[in-house]
């Protein structure tokens, strides 16, 4: 059964995450996660982009990970930041590939790559922590 928490940081800012199956569906439950705690914090305007990002961490995490479950976690980092994440049991690094027109995958880290101001792993004993930043304009 999924666990979802919220938290307050020391700094101040919350955060949510919430542990799921290792399942493409689960991109979706990821997506409505972030879609909450951006409207909670009134970042509508990283949404779309940021749910986006969650989705391609989430299935990069489905396709390479082991065990059975994953963590996303959506933290508001500043006035007009966030950070999502998507913590593996995998100590795999992903990495960016080039494609081709025709190649139907290989995209998604390239498209973090275009949406965030940073993204990178946080190697862990258990595994990694992918995540991504995202900053609203002014």
């Amino acid at each position: 059964m999924p666990h979802s928490t919220t938290w307050a940081r020391q700094a101040g800012h919350p955060g949510y995450s919430r542990t799921l199956s290792r399942a493409l569906s689960s991109a979706a439950t990821a997506r409505r996660l972030t879609y909450t705690a951006l409207s909670c914090w009134g970042l509508d305007e990283l949404a779309d982009d940021a749910a986006l990002v969650v989705s391609e961490l989430v299935a990069n995490a489905v396709q390479h990970a082991r065990r059975e479950s994953i963590r996303v976690v959506v933290e508001r980092t500043g006035v007009r930041s966030v950070r999502v994440a998507v913590a593996d049991f995998s100590r795999a690094r992903p990495v960016a590939r080039e494609v081709g027109e025709g190649d139907e995958g290989g995209r998604g880290l390239a498209l973090v790559g275009e949406l965030a101001v940073g993204w990178g792993v946080d190697e862990r004993r258990w595994g990694k922590v992918v995540w991504a930043e995202l900053e609203a304009g002014e």
